[in-house]
This record gives structure tokens, C-alpha cells and sequence, in this order.
């Protein structure tokens, strides 16, 4: 009878035990950012997510169970489901944020405010009206983000260069083009906004995981799709179209963006008249297979397309003041046909060993073919404008300064290809979390840079700067005739990266306050040979760390300090001297920045609001000093000099409008350097004071017209001068930037509005828009023509005027 039991009872268990199925999925906040350490459970079974919000859970089959979902900063969700036999469920939860109110303390999550990372809205990037409208759009209206030239996605951080910055796409590092000399020859980001999930960004003090640069890092995801859906964004400026869905019994995920851009609207708006057709063109998809439970598999392509074909005509631009107003009058022979051609592809493979241990293995190739090919005659007259209003020849030219004229020539190629592997491991205990990462990376990049410029004035051809002294006209003089500028160079560079870093965080309490800590290390040696040059082998340490606390007080405030050693190892552009030729052992620019950061949140009209603040420091030594004319940084390539930046950033955000997010940022910075100690000067990104705004309203009675401002006012920044200019003789600075771009949309249907038109019943979303970008029509400059009066031996800048007002009609529809 014994036996007869035990049998019965082992037939029924495992009877029992093969009546299971799977519920697997993503857990999400309403950011739609993955939650780690959520508590899945059924019955006696139960798992927890992992860094990803990824979890995977067998559970009895066929009968009705209810899951459970939880974790002490979001609310409980519970779910009543009955799953058939053998088959998998896919969950995909989205928790809120939990507030508990004890004694009047709130408590919610502030792991990435402990981090010092600022978090975007995806659903802005195609919303907030600019010239190149995008994530870059956004992180220009933050404290310490700057940009004076609408047409470029590039952008300064707190004192540095458009080459100090770290892009993410998915943990891939990203690139900028090498040859791009103008913000109207960009063209298109590489990040597709379209695409987004999320979007975190740091203006220093970020933490070791991330690379090897001063200033920034822009961390990027690209969303995994749920369900099929389809969007289709056209304006007189180009368009876009994304597809997405589900294939392969839902195991296989496809992401696909296309897009395309024409700026001949910008380019048509400045001073010079032009035939111009800069189109640029991209693709970009994202696949993402789920092998089996534990292992996934993700590609991310690109593919892009830039072709700038300029042929200047004519141009005429007033400038001076008003009891000395002058014109320069310019006629053009020549054009200019430059294309940049990008393909990238990555593959990553992400395995969860275990509970608490993620494994991934990513590699990638990014190859660039550019060319900048242009040779363009400007035949110029430089003179007083009549400011006699009487006069039948008010606002002509009555009296010429300077004749001549300057011919340009290039012809510069470049081919890059970047291919690395990475490996990186997740361990996570509790609170307890080590990261650590090894990669290896190899650059192989062919340059030719051929270019140069004569400049002729009264039939006399202008030698270069610096490098002849005469009396001309009044004195002969016999020599060669030579360009005022030359450069001509080709090289053959290789360089061979090895990076690993470690990293340990945790998140505790200190008596009744919460705090958040990590502390990691990274070293980066790298390798540089070619032809003809002297192989140079170097390596770094860098050691970085973050504190934060939040206090157990009524007032819900946070506190953070961050720093520590954040070096950047040269790239190619960081090797090439003003000359073009390589010096393969210039060294790592190295700082040691502190920033100390306080949040504040609180509710104001009943509504909630958030106050950022930071102070920082940057202590700079090894600087490899640079000019910048437009986005073209050429750099001296010595490491012969000093500097340092420091500032403070506040930012206010909230609900200004009930439902709607804006913020107001203000900043303020100074960086100076001190090259060969001939003492401080202003550094060429040493923008003083920054207002920015973002602003979302609607009208009360029609609230599907919404209203986005975008806002900018930045102080101006030593620059204008010539680039073979010493820049302690030329410390001028160029005139404040003040910009803003208004948009305005009407939202005929979409999740919240909806509709009964028969017309609108296959879309989901449906919208009509016009923007207004520089809105008051004000003319900014961020560069100078420089002509000579060969009598005189004066040289003037005209100042080169950013795009006037543009009006622009959108459309958005989505399936």
C-alpha cells in the first residue's frame, strides 16, 4: 500500500511538473527605461529582472494564475492569466513610480538622478522645433551645452570641442564625420529620433563604464518593437519613414528608419546667392532575435549618403556701424562638390548566465569614405556705403577700400575604417553590482589633404603671413610666387586601442539616509604607426567615482559629488598637425574635474517641479590647443599647454503648463589655457553666460493646437580671427547668439484625441504643423571673411551671417 502511494504520488508530480509554460518579457517605467530587481512571482515560483528588465519564469500551465509584480519603487501590479501548455506568455509591464507618503516624505526613484544622468523625452525629439531638429536640439537648450551654428548637430560641453564628446548608440560608440569644415555640409546625426527609447546625458563627472573623453557622453537605445506600427514624418525639408514589427513566431524584432534631408531651405536664406542641392540620406535598422530565453542576438546597420554640390553666385553684405556703414560686394566662379559616404554595422550578443550574472559580446566596423573636392575664384570689392539719405546713391558703395580677390582650392580624401570587439560582464548581488569591460580596437586611416588659397589684391599676389617682409607697392619685390596658404600632406596611420575598465556601485543607507556610491577604474593603451612614421606605444589610468545621498528629510532633496580623472588618448584628428602632417606620440590630454550637484524637488502650483543645479571644475594639463573655424578644429598637435574650466549650470523644469514639461536653463563658464607660458587666455569655446528654453503650451479651449519654443541665448566666444592667427593677438570676441524656433501643431487624432472621421481611421496619429525657425530674423555669425587692402596692409572680417527666418510646413502620420 506503501509503494502503491509513492508511485502514485511521483505520477501525479511529475504529471504535475510537465503542465508548465513560460511568461517571459521587459519591465519598463513610464520613461519607458528597464527597471532592474523587479520581484516577478506565481505561486512558489519566482525570478527577478535583470540590468536589461529582462525576466524569464516557468509557471504552472493550464489553470489560472496571477503574477505578480513588484519592487519598493513602483507599484504593485497584479495580472490573471491562464497559459496553455508548453507555450510562452510575453509580458511587457510598465510600472508607475511609487509615492509613499510617511510623515510626509516622499520616496521614489533617484538612481539616475544619484548618477548625474539628465533623461530626455523621446516623444520631444520630433517635436521641438529647430534647424536640425533631433536629440542634439534638445541638449542645446541645457546649461553648460553650446552651439552657435544652428546647422550643426555638434556641440561644446562645459569648456570643451566637438571632439571631447561620447555618443552611444545601444553601447556602441558612434562617430563624426572627419572632413566636415561647415555645419551646412553635416547634414543628418547618426542618432535617428525616430528610433529612440531612451535617452540619458551627462555634462561630466560620468562614470568609469563609459569612455575616454573630457567633457560628455550621450547614451543612447533604440526602442525593440512590440507590435507593427509605421510612421511617416515630410516637410519642406526632407522627410522620413519608420517601420516596424514583430517576425519568426514574435522571436525576431525589426526596427527601420529611413531618412532624407535637402538644407537648400537654410542655404537659400544667408547672404549669398547660390545654386546649391546638399541632400543627405540615411538607413538605419535594428534587429534583435531572441535565441532562447537567456540568449539574444542584436544588429544595428547604417547606412548614409551626404552629397554637398555648391556653386556660389553672388554676394553682398553690409556690416560696420551706423556713422560708418561698409559693404562687401563678392562675385563668384566655381563651385564645390564634397561627399561623405558611412557604413556601420554592430552585432551583439547578450547571454544571462544566471540571476545575477549578463554576459555580452559586441563587435563592430565603421567605415567612412569622404571627399571635399572644390575650387571657387571670389572677385571682391570692399567699400563706404553713401549713408547720406538725401543722396540719389543712398546705400551704394561710394568709395572702394579693397579690390582683389582670393581663389580656394581643394581636393582631400580621407578613407577610415574603425573595427573593435568588446566584451563586457554584469554581476549584480543585492545592491552589490560589478561591471567590467575589455576592448579592442583598431583604426586604420588614409588622408590626403591637399588645399590652398591665393589671394591677389590690385593685381598683387599676397604672400603668407608671416614669412616675408615687404614694402609692396612702394618697394619691388622679386620671388617666387607662392600660395598665402598651403598644405599638402598625405598619411597612412594606424592605431591599435586595448581598453578595460572595472567598476563597483551600490546602493545602502547611512542611518536613515539613502545613498548611492561607485568607484571604478579604466586604462587605455594605445599604438600608433604608419608609413613613414616613428611607432609610438602609450598607456593611462584613470580612476573615477560617484556619492550621492538623499537625505531623510520633509524637503525632497538629493546631493551628489562626482570626479575624478577623465583623459582623452588622441584620435586621428588629434594627431594631424596645422600642417597635416601626423605626430604619432602626442599624449593624452588629461583632467581632473569635480562637480558638485543638487536636486531639489518640489510642487508649485500644485504641480511638480524640479531644480538642477552643479558646480564644476576642470583641471587640464598635456591640452593639445586648437583653432575652430565654423566645425573645422585643426590642432597644433604639442600638448604644450595648461587649462582649466570652471562654472556653474541651473536648470528649472516642470509642468509650467498642467501636462506639459519645460524647462528654463541658465549657465555660466569660464575656461582659459596658458600655451608655452606666455600666460591665460580665453580658450575658443569660452562662452560665458547661456540662457535656453524649452516651452510647451496649448491653447485651454482647443487643446489639440499645441505650441513648442525653442530658446537660445549664448554670449559670444573668441573666434573670428584667421586661422593661422596667434590667438594672443586676436581676442575679439564674435557677437552674442540669440535664436529662437517656434513650432506649432494640430493634433487631429492620436491616443488622446480621438476621432471619428472616415478619414482618419487607418491612422493612429495624425498631425498638421508650420515652424517659424529665427523667428525675429536675427543675424548671427560664427565666422569671418577676411579681405586685404594691399595700400593699407589692412585686413578686414565681414562677418559670415548664420540662416535668416525660414518658415517650414510639417506633417506627421503614424499607423
Amino acid at each position: 500500500m506503501k509503494n502503491t502511494t509513492l508511485l502514485l504520488f511521483l505520477f501525479f508530480s511529475s504529471f504535475a511538473f510537465s503542465q508548465t509554460a513560460i511568461i517571459k518579457g521587459v519591465v519598463k517605467n513610464a520613461d519607458k527605461e528597464p527597471i532592474e530587481g523587479v520581484a516577478i512571482s506565481v505561486k512558489n515560483f519566482g525570478t527577478i529582472t535583470n540590468e536589461q528588465g529582462a525576466f524569464n519564469l516557468k509557471v504552472p500551465a493550464n489553470q489560472k494564475i496571477t503574477i505578480i509584480i513588484s519592487h519598493v519603487a513602483y507599484e504593485l501590479l497584479k495580472k490573471i492569466v491562464t497559459i496553455p501548455k508548453n507555450k510562452t506568455y510575453r509580458f511587457y509591464p510598465v510600472l508607475k513610480a511609487k509615492v509613499e507618503k510617511i510623515k510626509e516624505v516622499t520616496v521614489v526613484d533617484k538612481k539616475k538622478d544619484a548618477q548625474g544622468m539628465i533623461s530626455v523625452n523621446p516623444t520631444d525629439i520630433t517635436k521641438i522645433p529647430g534647424a536640425n531638429q533631433g536629440v542634439e536640439n534638445i541638449l542645446m537648450t541645457l546649461a553648460g551645452v553650446n552651439n552657435n551654428n544652428e546647422l550643426s548637430t555638434q556641440y561644446n560641453v562645459r569648456g570643451g570641442n566637438f571632439d571631447e564628446n561620447l555618443v552611444y548608440v545601444n553601447g556602441i560608440e558612434v562617430y563624426r564625420p572627419f572632413l566636415v569644415r561647415s555645419g551646412q555640409q553635416e547634414g543628418l546625426s547618426f542618432v535617428n529620433g525616430n528610433l529612440v527609447e531612451n535617452v540619458k546625458f551627462s555634462a561630466g563627472g560620468f562614470q568609469a563604464k563609459y569612455g575616454d573623453k573630457l567633457s560628455s557622453v550621450l547614451d543612447i537605445t533604440y526602442r525593440t518593437p512590440k507590435e507593427f506600427a509605421a510612421r511617416i514624418n515630410a516637410s519642406l525639408l526632407g522627410g522620413s519613414a519608420t517601420v516596424e514589427g514583430l517576425l519568426l513566431k514574435n522571436k525576431l524584432s525589426a526596427l527601420l528608419g529611413v531618412r532624407y534631408r535637402n538644407n537648400s531651405l537654410f542655404i537659400n536664406s544667408k547672404d549669398i546667392q547660390t545654386n546649391s542641392n546638399p541632400n543627405f540620406t540615411d538607413a538605419q535598422l535594428f534587429l534583435s532575435y531572441l535565441v532562447n530565453p537567456k540568449f539574444k542576438i542584436d544588429f544595428l546597420g547604417n547606412f548614409s549618403l551626404n552629397n554637398y554640390n555648391y556653386t556660389p553666385k553672388t554676394r553682398r553684405t553690409k556690416f560696420g556701424t551706423i556713422t560708418n556703414p561698409q559693404e562687401l560686394i563678392v562675385y563668384y566662379n566655381g563651385k564645390e562638390d564634397d561627399s561623405f559616404k558611412t557604413t556601420f554595422g554592430a552585432i551583439k550578443g547578450n547571454y544571462i548566465v544566471n540571476p545575477n550574472l549578463n554576459v555580452s559580446l559586441t563587435t563592430s566596423v565603421y567605415h567612412t569614405t569622404e571627399e571635399e573636392y572644390y575650387d571657387i575664384l571670389a572677385s571682391y570689392n570692399l567699400g563706404d556705403v553713401n549713408a547720406d539719405f538725401g543722396s540719389n546713391n543712398f546705400g551704394e558703395v561710394s568709395f572702394s577700400e579693397g579690390i582683389g580677390s582670393q581663389l580656394n582650392h581643394a581636393r582631400n580624401d580621407i578613407d577610415a575604417l574603425i573595427s573593435n570587439a568588446q566584451l563586457k560582464a554584469t554581476y549584480k548581488k543585492g545592491k552589490h553590482q560589478i561591471d567590467v569591460g575589455l576592448k579592442y580596437q583598431n583604426e586604420d586611416i588614409k588622408d590626403r589633404i591637399k588645399e590652398w588659397e591665393v589671394i591677389d589684391s590690385v593685381g598683387f599676389s599676397v604672400r603668407p603671413p608671416n614669412q616675408f617682409s615687404n614694402n609692396q607697392p612702394y618697394e619691388p619685390f622679386t620671388g617666387a610666387i607662392v600660395p598665402f596658404q598651403n598644405i599638402n600632406n598625405q598619411n597612412h596611420t594606424n592605431i591599435d586601442r586595448l581598453i578595460w575598465f572595472a567598476q563597483y556601485s551600490n546602493t545602502s543607507y547611512w542611518k536613515t539616509n539613502k545613498i548611492w556610491y561607485n568607484l571604478g577604474v579604466r586604462s587605455h593603451n594605445w599604438n600608433v604607426n604608419g608609413k613613414n612614421l616613428l611607432t609610438s606605444n602609450q598607456i593611462i589610468y584613470s580612476i573615477r567615482g560617484q556619492f550621492a545621498i538623499k537625505p531623510d528629510w520633509q524637503k525632497d532633496m538629493l546631493f551628489r559629488i562626482a570626479g575624478g580623472m577623465y583623459n582623452q588618448p588622441p584620435f586621428y584628428k588629434e594627431l594631424r598637425d596645422f600642417n597635416g602632417n601626423i605626430v604619432p606620440n602626442v599624449k593624452a590630454q588629461k583632467s581632473i574635474q569635480v562637480v558638485l550637484g543638487h536636486d531639489y524637488s518640489f510642487k508649485l502650483w500644485k504641480r511638480p517641479f524640479k531644480l538642477i543645479s552643479e558646480i564644476y571644475y576642470k583641471n587640464l594639463t598635456n591640452v593639445n590647443t586648437y583653432t575652430v573655424d565654423n566645425v573645422k578644429i585643426r590642432y597644433k598637435a604639442d600638448n604644450n599647454a595648461t587649462a582649466y574650466a570652471t562654472g556653474i549650470d541651473i536648470r528649472l523644469n516642470g509642468e509650467f503648463v498642467p501636462g506639459t514639461q519645460s524647462w528654463i536653463s541658465i549657465g555660466y563658464l569660464k575656461t582659459e589655457e596658458n600655451y608655452n607660458h606666455l600666460g591665460y587666455i580665453s580658450r575658443p569655446t569660452d562662452q560665458r553666460f547661456k540662457f535656453g528654453m524649452l516651452y510647451q503650451d496649448y491653447v485651454p479651449n482647443i487643446p489639440n493646437i499645441k505650441m513648442y519654443l525653442n530658446l537660445v541665448f549664448n554670449t559670444g566666444v573668441p573666434g573670428g580671427s584667421p586661422s593661422y592667427a596667434n590667438p594672443y593677438d586676436y581676442q575679439n570676441r564674435l557677437n552674442a547668439y540669440k535664436r529662437a524656433d517656434l513650432g506649432i501643431s494640430y493634433i487631429f487624432k492620436d491616443a488622446i484625441y480621438k476621432s471619428n472621421s472616415s478619414f482618419l481611421k487607418n491612422f493612429k496619429e495624425f498631425s498638421l504643423g508650420v515652424e517659424i525657425f529665427n523667428m525675429f530674423d536675427i543675424q548671427n555669425s560664427i565666422t569671418n571673411t577676411w579681405v586685404r587692402d594691399v595700400y593699407s596692409k589692412q585686413f578686414y572680417g565681414i562677418p559670415n551671417y548664420m540662416t535668416q527666418r525660414v518658415f517650414n510646413v510639417k506633417m506627421d502620420i503614424k499607423f
